[in-house]
């Protein structure tokens, strides 16, 4: 069980869980965790590449490439934050809380981006690496060991030229939420058959969700 660092400024980290649907139903509290979230997303990336880049001198771009995306993707961080208990400290309105929030990947990955730049912040950059190193990267070597670090669109790729036919087409099918906070929903097709659809804060996100999807669907 991971023990979460002890914060200096207890505000920080109750920003850090204050969704924007919150704001509505607080005459309180101004700011969600929008602005922690794009601070955390910019250290996770960069702790995850220099740690990877240090670790792994022979692999080339795209190999660290993949394995970055399989560490810091929607999915592998709500799993994170889920088994950190991310989901119960989220503050949301009643609408959101009604619409499983406090279980949706995209609020709980993002709450776990919001916690490591609320930790920067409130502790330094050497305690908010020790975290991520912690609940992140203790996963590399397995990844590394088993080769399972191709992503999600380069393997339904293969499978899907395994059995002769057309390459998977990424389609955008929907875009929601103001032009700061979009929201992406990406549908793959081979042909005019959709495999799978996927939705995230880009169409990177989006796109790779879609190929898990599909890649689960090929498996039954």
């Amino acid at each position: 069980m991971i023990i979460l660092p002890k914060f200096i400024n207890p505000k920080l980290l109750e920003q850090a869980f204050i969704h924007r649907s919150y704001l509505n139903e607080s005459k309180e509290i101004v700011s969600s965790n929008e602005r922690l979230e794009f601070l955390g997303d910019c250290i996770l990336s960069f702790v995850v590449s220099d740690y990877l880049f240090k670790t792994y001198p022979d692999f080339d771009e795209g190999t660290l490439t993949n394995l970055r995306s399989l560490l810091v993707n929607t999915k592998n961080l709500s799993y994170v934050a889920d088994k950190l208990d991310f989901g119960n400290r989220l503050k949301l309105s009643k609408g959101e809380e009604e619409s499983k929030g406090r279980s949706n990947p995209s609020l709980l990955a993002d709450s776990l981006e919001a916690f490591i730049g609320a930790l920067y912040l409130d502790r330094g950059f050497k305690e908010v690496s020790s975290f991520i190193e912690k609940v992140l990267l203790s996963k590399v070597q397995d990844l590394v060991r088993k080769k399972t670090f191709k992503d999600p669109k380069s393997l339904l790729q293969e499978e899907v030229q395994a059995k002769k036919q057309n390459s998977p087409v990424y389609r955008v099918i929907k875009e929601t939420g103001p032009a700061h906070k979009k929201l992406f929903t990406v549908g793959v097709f081979v042909g005019e058959v959709m495999l799978g659809i996927g939705t995230g804060k880009s169409k990177q996100i989006a796109s790779e969700i879609a190929a898990e999807k599909s890649l689960e669907r090929l498996k039954k």
